[in-house]
């Protein structure tokens, strides 16, 4: 009988899963393997939200396994240790895993590599299980990655996207008597984690592939005109589900190319982005923490501001709704994450390293690729061509929240402010056209914005 080890990591779904489908070919029997990784806790990434989603993803997981005759089998640890532990117990000659882009990821598979070898076993690395195109797939003449989007997503758009794979119908694992030392250490449950967002969604491939339907079926046709529209939230909230692969990203576009028009290439554009991230971030490893393109920048540190930048109580309601958006739901509008990193990084000049590691904290699709790399796009260290730009929060909600809609979800302090002052609370005026009294409640800008551009421009000139 030949045994072979899948162990999941950020392809938690067995529909259109490589990893899964190759080891069910390869083998008589597999073993479906999680393991809850002590180095993922120690490199702080460990946040509560993720761990519930996680708990919902690992349990819908065992279930589709349980269905088609298997099982999930979880490990707690080191995920290298536990995962050769497994392979030995089974005699399995291969363990199949996707290939990641982080550095953790590939210090990960290097130790595993080394430590199956040394044991006579093989690590069998998938490409495009993460993403829709593989990160190395794609280079430019000359160059190891493209650094700058629209090339690659010119190249990305020409390149055929791999067909996607079925479930399997039943899945084989070893038996008790075949394998007495594999039995799994009890599931986590969303229940008994603390901090969690009130609003995180539910996890899992289940609720993710119905989202996906759903989204492909109706809000797709939208998206194209509606997706900066922070009141009308109408952008797919498929990123949880992509960051855990509960939702395959091959897949979603393969479903959103069936439906053609405006909403869907705005939408294949969106996971064009993401693919451009991890190639950049697998081309770029200290990327995660360093300047992608260093700009000379001698950092502000002010603890009262990024309190307040934190709290969602700068005085710009837009920003604060964004922030208070993310500590509710673990999740932010993307436009609204571009407003507040660029209110960060570029008014109170501040390390986008600070805003990273807040946002990484809170939320549910943190992920590193994505979330460093957007930072420094904003930030003007990393592949914008106009590093300078700053988005003003006062003309982004006029243009983006016109009725204020969003922001009186967020910051019901300014519930009773008119539509034309809601992004400008401080200009409240009496009907006898003088300056009324600010919302008792709600605070006054921390910084001039006049002031924090010209902050900016000096600093990043000088």
């Amino acid at each position: 009988m030949s045994v072979s080890v899948v162990l999941f990591t950020s392809d938690l779904r067995v529909h259109d899963n490589p990893v899964l489908r190759a080891a069910l070919r390869e083998s008589d029997r597999i073993v479906p393997l999680f393991v809850v990784d002590d180095g993922v806790r120690d490199a702080g990434f460990d946040a509560p939200n993720r761990r519930a989603f996680l708990a919902d993803c690992l349990a819908d997981l065992d279930a589709s396994l349980r269905s088609r005759g298997g099982r999930l089998v979880l490990r707690r640890g080191d995920v290298v240790d536990r995962a050769c532990s497994v392979a030995a117990s089974v005699r399995a000659y291969r363990l199949h895993v996707a290939a990641g882009v982080s550095r953790y990821a590939l210090r990960r598979e290097e130790r595993l590599r080394a430590a199956l070898a040394e044991a006579g076993r093989e690590l069998v690395v998938h490409d495009a299980v993460v993403t829709a195109i593989a990160p190395g797939r794609l280079t430019p003449s000359g160059g190891d990655h493209y650094a700058v989007f629209t090339p690659y997503f010119r190249r990305w758009s020409q390149e055929g996207v791999r067909a996607a794979v079925g479930a399997p119908r039943t899945v084989r694992v070893p038996d008790a008597a075949e394998a007495p030392g594999i039995a799994g250490e009890p599931l986590p449950s969303r229940a008994k984690i603390t901090g969690v967002s009130e609003g995180l969604a539910e996890g899992g491939e289940t609720a993710g592939r119905r989202r996906l339907r759903a989204w492909c079926s109706g809000g797709l046709d939208r998206y194209e005109a509606g997706q900066d529209d922070l009141a009308g939230d109408a952008t797919s909230r498929l990123s949880p589900y992509l960051h855990f692969g509960a939702v395959s990203a091959a897949e979603a576009v393969q479903r959103a190319r069936r439906r053609p028009g405006p909403g869907a290439d705005a939408f294949v554009r969106q996971i064009a982005w993401r693919d451009f991230h991890h190639q950049v971030l697998a081309a770029r490893p200290d990327a995660s923490t360093a300047d992608y393109r260093p700009r000379g920048d001698r950092w502000r540190e002010d603890a009262a501001e990024i309190a307040a930048w934190r709290a969602g109580r700068t005085g710009y309601p837009l920003v604060d709704a964004a922030m208070r958006q993310l500590r509710h739901e673990g999740w932010m509008h993307n436009r609204g994450r571009m407003l507040a990193a660029s209110f960060l990084t570029k008014t109170l000049y501040t390390d986008w390293r600070v805003g990273a590691r807040h946002f990484l904290d809170l939320l549910v699709d943190g992920d590193i690729a994505n979330n460093q790399l957007n930072w420094q796009w904003v930030a003007g260290t990393g592949t914008d061509t106009r590093p300078n730009r700053v988005l003003n929060p006062v003309t982004q909600g006029k243009r983006f929240d016109p009725r204020g809609s969003y922001v009186r979800r967020w910051v019901p302090e300014l519930a009773e402010v008119p539509d034309r002052y809601v992004h400008e609370p401080w200009r409240l005026k009496d009907e006898g056209g003088a300056p009324a009294d600010h919302p008792a409640d709600y605070p006054a800008p921390i910084v001039g914005l006049s002031r924090g551009r010209e902050r900016f421009e000096r600093a990043r000139g000088a």
